[in-house]
C-alpha cells in the first residue's frame, strides 16, 4: 500500500499500451465488407473514437447511412473481423516500450484497480491486449467499452458505475484516472469526470497533449518510474469533476 486512496485507473488500448500495426483499420474494413459485401471506398478515422462512432462514420462517408446495420449486426462483424485478424496483429502489432512493466506492477498494488477504457468493443479489446500478453493484469470486468456508448466521455461513468457494484470503488471519494494518447482521451476524461495521464505515443505531441488540459503528460511509458511518480502526483490530486 502506497497510503493513498484507492484509485480506478483506466486504460486505453491501442497507441497507448499496443501499437497495432493497422489491424484496426482492416478489422473495420472487413467489417464493412462482411456487412456490405465490398469493402469501403473511404476508410475509417479511429483515433480516439468509439466503434459505434466509427462504424456510424464508416457507413455515412460510404453513402450508406439509409442501410446503416443494427448495433448488434454491427458488433458481431466487428467481432469477427478481430478474430478473423488476431494473427496479423500478433505479426504487425506490439507492446509499446514501458507498457508490460507498468501494467504488471500496477497489477500488484492492492489500491489500484487497473481496468480499461477503449473504444474497441470488449472482445476485440481482449483480442489486442491478450495478443501481447498484457490481458491478464487488467481487470476487465471494471472498464468500459466502445459498444456501450457512442461518446467516449460517457464511458468513464460506466466504468465508474462497474467498478462501484464490483470493487468497492467510491467514484465521490476516490480518484479515476484515465491514461490515454490522444486529445479525444484527454477530452473524454476531462468530460466524464477523470484526472488524465496522456502519453504521446500514438498522433499527438508531447506539446499537443500539454496543451489539452492534461493533468500530467509523458513522452511514452518507457520510463516506468517517471509513469508511476506522475501516477502518484495526480492520484493525490483526488476524483475530479463531472463536465459533461
Amino acid at each position: 500500500m502506497t497510503g493513498q486512496q484507492k484509485a480506478l485507473v483506466l486504460w486505453d488500448v491501442d497507441h497507448t499500451l499496443i501499437e497495432n500495426g493497422g489491424v484496426s483499420k482492416l478489422n473495420y474494413a472487413l467489417a464493412f465488407e462482411l456487412l456490405t459485401g465490398a469493402p469501403p471506398e473511404v476508410r475509417a478515422a479511429t483515433d480516439g473514437r468509439t466503434d459505434v462512432e466509427i462504424m456510424e462514420n464508416l457507413w455515412r462517408d460510404n453513402d450508406l447511412w439509409e442501410s446503416l446495420p443494427t448495433v448488434a449486426e454491427r458488433e458481431a462483424a466487428l467481432a469477427e473481423a478481430g478474430e478473423r485478424n488476431r494473427p496479423l496483429l500478433a505479426e504487425r502489432g506490439h507492446a509499446l516500450p514501458g507498457a508490460e512493466a507498468v501494467v504488471v506492477r500496477m497489477a500488484g498494488m492492492s489500491d489500484v484497480i487497473s481496468s480499461v477504457l477503449t473504444g474497441n468493443i470488449p472482445s476485440n479489446a481482449r483480442i489486442k491486449l491478450g495478443a501481447f500478453g498484457l490481458d491478464q493484469y487488467v481487470d476487465f470486468e471494471a472498464g468500459a467499452f466502445g459498444n456501450e456508448h457512442r461518446v467516449r466521455a460517457q464511458l468513464v461513468p460506466i466504468a465508474q458505475a462497474k467498478a462501484e457494484q464490483l470493487r468497492g470503488f467510491d467514484r465521490e471519494t476516490m480518484p479515476t484516472i484515465l491514461v490515454g494518447d490522444t486529445v479525444r482521451d484527454v477530452n473524454a476524461g476531462l468530460g466524464g469526470g477523470a484526472r488524465v495521464i496522456a502519453v504521446a505515443s500514438g498522433v499527438d505531441s508531447v506539446e499537443v497533449l500539454e496543451g489539452s488540459g492534461a493533468d500530467a503528460v509523458l513522452p511514452s511509458l518507457a520510463d516506468v518510474d517517471a509513469f508511476f511518480e506522475a501516477f502518484e502526483r495526480v492520484r493525490a490530486l483526488g476524483p475530479a469533476p463531472v463536465r459533461l
